[in-house]
């Protein structure tokens, strides 16, 4: 008999990665601890937890059982060290920001972006202090000449909300670790099943969970997930990493924790301090979810290439944007970092422009009309008077939300059906 540890695929740890059947029951599902609170040992137990000298449950705004588990899940399919869940995907990129920045700092993102990214990042985070510069991540040397030494991250969607867009993520990883940044990179649209960023240089990844990986639009939720492989003190750029932290007893949160010093300064401050806790049935649906993962974005793909094909010869659509399609000018792209496919959610353009756009989102009847992604049902969304409307038109259009765009998200039903609702929509 080898002594060597098993090593589970994919599939395998979607199902079971975090869990155990509960110690007191023999439940065999992650039970829902709803609860607020956990008791304590003794005093010193307590102030060992306070102190962060043991781990352990405390209150269910830091840690919860059925939380973690999730935590544990998410970090186990993207091959990170540690993870931390929250409320929202936006929660998640908030305390993701908040471990790495102070007031007056810089960092630089990708223009093509979830609008609501873009306007947390370039409006709200404003109010902190925080600044962005935005930037055309599908030209390396764009990225090259915008790169300034005050900027701590660059932050990109590899997969991009709406357009389907595909970054050259080693390429960008490369250029953010010659200049001392760590990458942060929006792993929701592809999912671990499809691309694993941390393969490709990434060094943070944030997740809406909400989207694919609860899969079935019921549970809102976020995650973040490190690498591990972060020298904080080399890089020189992260004081709030690296010195003593006043509320912890002067303790460094690089030095105490090491390689998962991030996700603790994440959850001991960060979600501590802001709050933006995941609920424990949040959680429990996540996970339930998660356990069909690598099944639902099998369809999710063969779905979306057939819809695509379908609209791509449609006399009423002008373009599509979907990287699964020979003639996308992000195909090659796609074929080297998502061979298994480059997701289900698209763009097209139908001609006419915004009346006729607006036109088709009201006239669909089994697709649903909603703000919304990675559902079991067929999703369809005018951005420019719905999720990106708060964003100028050419920042639209840079972003590929322009007027005439509509973004799917191709579901699970059968695709004949999909196709059927979209032709008499269009027609």
């Amino acid at each position: 008999m080898s002594d060597k540890p098993k090593e589970y695929g994919l599939e395998t740890r979607t199902i079971h990665a975090g869990s155990r059947p509960d110690a007191t029951t023999g439940a065999r599902n992650t039970p829902i601890y709803q609860t607020t609170s956990y008791v304590f040992d003794d005093v010193d137990h307590a102030a060992d937890l306070f102190n962060l000298q043991t781990f352990g449950f405390i209150y269910s705004r830091l840690t919860n059982p059925t939380v973690s588990v999730l935590e544990e899940r998410i970090a186990n399919l993207e091959g990170g060290r540690a993870g931390v869940c929250c409320a929202s995907g936006h929660s998640a990129q908030f305390l993701a920001f908040f471990s790495l920045l102070e007031p007056g700092d810089r960092f630089l993102a990708s223009k093509n972006l979830y609008g609501g990214s873009i306007t947390q990042f370039g409006v709200s985070f404003k109010r902190l202090g925080w600044e962005v510069d935005f930037v055309d991540a599908t030209d390396l040397e764009a990225v090259k000449a915008a790169i300034k030494p005050e900027h701590k991250a660059l932050f990109i969607e590899p997969l991009a909300n709406p357009g389907g867009i595909i970054l050259d993520t080693q390429a960008l990883a490369d250029l953010a670790h010659e200049n001392n940044m760590v990458m942060v990179v929006d792993n929701t649209m592809a999912t671990p099943i499809l691309f694993r960023p941390f393969e490709h240089g990434a060094d943070i990844i944030t997740h809406s969970t909400t989207k694919f990986l609860g899969g079935h639009g019921t549970s809102m939720g976020g995650a973040i997930v490190e690498s591990g492989k972060i020298d904080w003190a080399k890089l020189g750029k992260y004081p709030s990493m690296v010195e003593a932290d006043p509320a912890y007893h002067g303790l460094s949160f690089a030095e105490t924790f090491g390689d998962f010093g991030y996700c603790m300064k994440t959850r001991c401050v960060g979600l501590r301090d802001f709050g933006p806790a995941m609920s424990p049935t949040n959680a429990f649906n996540t996970i339930t979810g998660m356990e069909t993962l690598h099944l639902r974005m099998e369809r999710h793909v063969e779905n979306a290439h057939k819809v695509a094909a379908f609209l791509q010869g449609h006399p009423a659509v002008s373009w599509v944007s979907y990287a699964g399609l020979k003639d996308s000018p992000y195909y090659d792209l796609a074929q080297k970092y998502m061979p298994k496919g480059p997701g289900s959610v698209f763009t097209f353009g139908v001609k006419g422009g915004f009346e006729a756009g607006v036109k088709v989102v009201e006239t669909v009847n089994l697709i649903s009309h909603l703000a919304n992604i990675g559902d079991t049902r067929s999703l369809i969304i005018h951005p420019a008077s719905t999720t990106h409307r708060q964003l100028s038109e050419e920042q639209q259009i840079a972003c590929g939300a322009g007027p005439d765009v509509l973004r799917l998200s191709i579901g699970l039903e059968t695709a004949d059906d999909i196709i059927r609702d979209l032709d008499e929509a269009l027609t």
